[in-house]
């Protein structure tokens, strides 16, 4: 997997996610690892949220995942989501 090696994709991905949440929050206060998900993460993203992100997902890189439980593993942190889109 190579997209958490990409730098520029983990930035793109963390200016998406603000953008498309409107959350108040810098990206370099985004870690890479950091769970994205849940009332106990800095940003706090919701059910709402992941469709939000989903949808912009899909219209920037293609990505197509309806299945929720597929969703939430590949959303579960940047490094996840970015090595989905970019996997070799």
């Amino acid at each position: 997997m190579i997209g958490s090696k990409d730098e520029n994709l983990k930035l793109e991905l963390k200016k998406l996610i603000i953008e498309e949440c409107d959350k108040d929050i810098e990206v370099e206060e985004i870690s890479d690892d950091e769970i994205l998900f849940g009332s106990d993460t800095s940003l706090e993203l919701d059910s709402m949220d992941a469709l939000q992100i989903s949808m912009a997902l899909h219209k920037k890189y293609g990505v197509d995942a309806n299945d929720s439980k597929k969703l939430r593993k590949i959303m579960a942190s940047i490094n996840t989501l970015a090595d989905y889109i970019q996997p070799e």
